[in-house]
């Protein structure tokens, strides 16, 4: 079985780290027109696990008896003892809904990516290295409004009216290398260096599709990102004995945070007109208004902290509580604001385990989670605070493990909603699906023979 496994961990690995590189530069699952703001929408550094627990991380090391890479505090690290790798499969279903001139507007979209691809390796009995690819924000959106000019022939008031259209594709990669190391009995602390690179492409087009003639014209803004972050993190843990006198019970305190820390940008800013050929076929662009190209700048990130408690009774049951606090406010691209404010979300989660040394009954042995969202969002829109709101859950499937193996099955869904319908706004309702695979090894040891 062993061999099996790690055969098809090692086809997985190759397949995302090809695929995850691509998807960074060229397309984005995500369709929710809340992410033509800033850098796209921003996605947390945590792994199915982690998720389906609300996303609680800040406070999480070991899970449940098996080595868990949290990448959201870099402090955990120090409790990773077996070689451990990470990889898995994301994917997404958004119901957009919106109200215009007394009329309901649905749009249902669906799509599918490779998410991430992490390691753990133990440095010694203190400490542990951990490196991987996972994404940072996605970039992706394609909608219409149409406004009525009532000018050119005719008297009606829908005479001649103007398209304005809007889609962005792209989005951001988080590469990391980072150390965890433990301080005594209680006292866990960690770093990342990361490098955050993609590319994020936006359009607006106005057109007058019944005005014979006219030339349109088209907006296009890109930049080419890249550059150096730091994630850094604590941990503090109480332990306490059961009768026995086992130390089997944890109550953790966590902090970590994503540095403030400016990284460079390539952008491109290009204004070109074109007409339509009598077959409703864009032509190619009829001259170019603005071309400005090749423009080096700097995006200025926000300083993200998390703060989190947990407590866990080893192999029985785990639960958390996160805040975080993101000062989105500070983001500046170009050199100007991106006009956001700041964030604010709390995270609540946990997981059971109903009898982790069973023999025969595989569901006792499995892993049972569940958490909420809720997030004052990093986004105000028409006078309008967007507030999102969510439930998680999920599960954790061992599998048949040989000689010194902990394989496991990370299962997890988030059913949400973002959004509202007030203010012309949209409201998002959409349900992620995380899938990953957790090997715990033990790599680079020697085995004595008597």
């Amino acid at each position: 079985m062993i061999k099996y496994t790690r055969a098809f961990v090692t086809i997985l690995l190759a397949v995302i780290a090809f695929g995850a590189n691509a998807q960074s530069n060229t397309t984005s699952t995500t369709s929710s027109p809340y992410s033509s703001f800033g850098l796209g929408t921003y996605t947390p550094s945590l792994l199915p696990q982690n998720l389906a627990m609300g996303g609680i991380g800040a406070a999480i090391n070991n899970v449940s008896g098996y080595n868990n890479i949290n990448v959201l505090n870099p402090a955990s690290y120090g409790m990773i003892n077996y070689t451990t790798i990470d990889a898995g499969l994301y994917s997404t279903i958004e119901s957009l809904s919106q109200t215009s001139n007394g009329a309901n507007i649905n749009a249902t979209n669906a799509s599918f990516r490779l998410s991430h691809v992490v390691f753990g390796i133990p440095v010694n009995h203190h400490s542990a290295l951990s490196f991987g690819l996972l994404p940072y924000s996605e970039l992706g959106y394609n909608y219409k409004q149409t406004q009525s000019k009532g000018f050119g022939t005719g008297s009606s008031v829908d005479t001649n009216a103007v398209n304005y259209i809007y889609n962005g594709t792209g989005g951001l990669s988080k590469a990391y290398i980072g150390y965890g190391y433990h301080i005594g009995k209680h006292l866990l602390v960690g770093a990342n260096v990361s490098y955050i690179f993609g590319n994020l492409a936006q359009y607006t087009e106005t057109e007058i599709p019944t005005l014979y003639g006219t030339l349109d014209s088209k907006v296009e803004q890109t930049n080419s990102v890249g550059g150096v972050n730091y994630d850094y993190g604590i941990q503090y843990s109480f332990d306490f004995a059961d009768a026995t006198g086992n130390i089997t019970k944890h109550l953790v305190f966590g902090y970590s945070a994503s540095a403030s820390s400016s990284i460079s940008t390539t952008s491109g800013y290009v204004v070109s007109q074109y007409t339509y050929d009598s077959s409703g076929n864009q032509n190619l662009a009829a001259d170019s208004l603005i071309n400005r190209t090749g423009t080096k700048s700097s995006i200025h990130l926000p300083q993200i902290n998390h703060f989190g408690v947990s407590f866990q009774n080893d192999g029985r049951f785990l639960v958390g509580a996160d805040y975080t606090m993101g000062n989105w406010s500070s983001l500046t691209i170009d050199g100007s604001n991106a006009g956001l404010q700041n964030s604010k979300t709390i995270n609540v989660g946990g997981s059971f385990t109903p009898n982790i040394n069973a023999l025969r009954n595989y569901w006792a042995r499995t892993d049972y989670r569940l958490g909420f969202i809720y997030e004052d969002t990093y986004l105000n829109v028409n006078n309008t605070d967007i507030k999102k709101y969510a439930v998680t859950f999920g599960l954790g499937l061992p599998l048949p493990n040989g000689l010194a193996t902990f394989d496991k099955i990370n299962f997890s869904a988030e059913i949400g909603r973002e959004g509202t319908l007030n203010n012309g706004l949209v409201k998002e309702n959409y349900v992620n699906i995380h899938l990953g695979f957790t090997l715990n090894d033990k790599w680079f040891q020697r085995f004595k023979f008597q």
